[in-house]
């Protein structure tokens, strides 16, 4: 939990620091970059948790992994490396994105489906979720099988389950009450 309270801290101070800079969408790209590669490098992610390895070499591989990133994103990598939290980067990266979207009032809709959206489906999601928040909006589609059709609408707190799952595990319910 600790862990998380600093992720946020970090991610504001680093968001405050670069909207001074006017460099808030650059880090932010630099952020979707870090989330990214430490969900889908498990021996990275593996490498910044580890207490073996020193905190030159995680650093030193940082740097190296991200080369092209901005001055605000090195000096949080340097920061981290001497408070001894580098391990909180990919939170860190996360919780940047979020405060960044809501900062310029945009709002993510997670859709979770059985197969990726099409252009036209994605559209009319985008189109349902504006009506229904106000907001701009960005569609992340989520891909999972177990919900085995139809889909999974979450905006902020409210979601909405179509998924055909849902509704087997709704009849399954109703038949065991009877």
């Amino acid at each position: 939990m600790a862990g998380a309270r600093a992720a946020i801290r970090y991610a504001k101070a680093l968001l405050s620091l670069a909207s001074d800079l006017k460099t808030a969408e650059v880090v932010g790209n630099d952020m979707k970059l870090i989330a990214n590669t430490l969900a889908t490098s498990k021996d990275l992610s593996e490498a910044l948790q580890s207490p073996v390895i020193p905190s030159s070499i995680k650093k030193s591989t940082l740097l190296e992994v991200f080369k092209n990133t901005d001055k605000s994103t090195n000096n949080l990598i340097d920061t981290l490396i001497t408070n001894n939290r580098i391990n909180i980067l990919g939170d860190i990266a996360v919780k940047y994105g979020q405060l960044l979207d809501e900062s310029k009032g945009v709002e993510v809709a997670t859709v979770t489906t059985v197969v990726a959206l099409t252009a036209e489906l994605k559209k009319s999601v985008l189109a349902k979720a504006k009506a229904l928040t106000g907001k701009d909006v960005e569609v992340e589609n989520i891909i999972d099988e177990t919900i085995l059709g139809g889909f999974i609408l979450r905006i902020g707190d409210l979601q909405y389950n179509a998924s055909v799952a849902n509704q087997l595990n709704k009849l399954k319910r109703e038949f065991t009450l009877n």
